[in-house]
């Protein structure tokens, strides 16, 4: 179960998603709308905070890659005065900066929070400022350059290396909070790519960190809709829902009092996460959706990195119908599938033989669907044509192309 005090604010599955509303600095943000000018960052702050804000993020340089380069000596004559405004505020306050130096500037000013979107790659003194105020710090998914990762894979093994680097030297783990770089970071990173990173938002849990989704008013947004930013926030909306319901813990938009509205809704919808405590034991549900989680989920635990290789396909369960099939050929997929530890359900027409056609569930790991595969590809009548289906059907479930475009 995550669950962690950040900045003196509860965050986690048993807490309510926060809202982290944005004070954008920067003239040249890809949304001009959301630039707040310095003689009014602290009405807009408190404008956020009465509308249901649980964080603010100060940001003075827009990292929207067509954005204009300015230095870092403009984005701290941006930055400080805007922060000594906010110091007082009643939310923590989290500066978005990827610079160690300017970090440590607007923690002096009153900031509570980094958030770098480098992922320490940008300036790796920032671990080291990190370390010294012991502040919380949102690290994004990043290798060369921000949110250059493509595909959810690519996230997780991004923000596992970065996490186990910023631990090894020294960072509190419960500090940490994870970003998985929603947006057109790079010219490689389609739309689909953030469609994918959404839908499987919850794979994230297996680091056991605060989830961060920063979705407002994005790129893929308006390809999608093939709208400009001012006319990105129903689609915003539809997308922080989304993404509430598959695990985010807290959500940072430009919108704060129509996006608190959805993620109330969404977070009554999702549920809560499943937990019994008794005694010195915990017994928790965990949802894996990717082998590969599975295995990162036993080293966790403690399992051998070759333990984990044989045990993770035995961690992903598919549910399959195939319609149509003769009752011959039911029976025998049945029978291999229970040969295989897995099950398979079918009519009663099928084991009376009174039908010449049936529908047959079969239930089973992503083992034993491939071991099936294996042993009916080369057998008679239809099989091997439904043993090249179920093929193409789990690798298709597995393509992010095909799954998305």
């Amino acid at each position: 179960m995550i669950d962690k005090t950040i900045a003196g604010l509860k965050v986690g599955d048993n807490q309510p998603v926060r809202v982290m509303g944005v004070i954008n600095l920067s003239i040249e943000s890809f949304y001009s709308g959301s630039v707040v000018k310095i003689d009014y960052v602290l009405d807009a702050a408190l404008k956020m905070i009465d509308e249901g804000a649980d964080l603010i993020d100060v940001g003075a340089r827009s990292t929207w890659p067509l954005a204009q380069k300015i230095s870092k000596e403009d984005e701290l004559s941006r930055l400080i005065p805007a922060i000594k405004q906010l110091q007082d505020i009643s939310v923590p306050l989290s500066i978005d900066t990827m610079f160690s130096d300017i970090a440590d500037e607007a923690l002096v000013a009153g900031a509570d929070i980094i958030n770098d979107v480098s992922g320490f790659t940008n300036d790796p003194g920032m671990v080291e400022t990190a370390r010294e105020h012991s502040c919380p710090i949102i690290l994004m998914a990043s290798n060369n350059v921000p949110g250059d990762p493509v595909g959810m894979d690519a996230v997780i093994s991004s923000l596992g290396r970065i996490i186990s680097q910023a631990e090894e030297k020294g960072l509190d783990p419960d500090s940490i909070i994870i970003d998985p770089a929603i947006g057109r970071w790079t010219r490689e990173k389609y739309p689909i790519y953030d469609y994918e990173t959404i839908d499987t938002l919850g794979r994230l849990r297996i680091f056991g960190k605060p989830i961060l989704a920063a979705i407002s008013r994005k790129s893929f947004i308006g390809e999608t809709l093939d709208k400009p930013a001012d006319e990105r926030l129903y689609g915003s909306l539809a997308a922080t829902a989304i993404a509430v319901r598959n695990g985010a813990h807290i959500i940072r938009t430009h919108d704060v009092a129509p996006t608190v509205d959805a993620v109330r809704m969404a977070e009554r919808i999702r549920g809560k996460k499943q937990e019994i405590h008794q005694g010195a034991v915990e017994a928790e549900l965990i949802e894996i959706m990717a082998q590969d989680d599975g295995a990162k989920a036993m080293i966790s635990i403690g399992t051998t990195v070759e333990g984990s290789q044989v045990m993770k396909k035995k961690t992903v369960l598919y549910n399959i119908i195939l319609k149509n099939v003769t009752t011959t050929e039911a029976l025998i997929i049945k029978q291999e599938m229970l040969a295989r530890g897995g099950d398979a359900a079918l009519p009663k027409e099928a084991v009376s033989h009174e039908a010449e056609n049936v529908s047959i569930i079969i239930s089973g790991t992503a083992l034993q669907m491939e071991r099936l595969i294996h042993k009916i590809k080369n057998q008679a009548r239809g099989l091997p044509q439904i043993a090249a289906q179920l093929d193409e059907l789990i690798k298709n479930n597995n393509d992010t192309v095909h799954r998305y475009s």
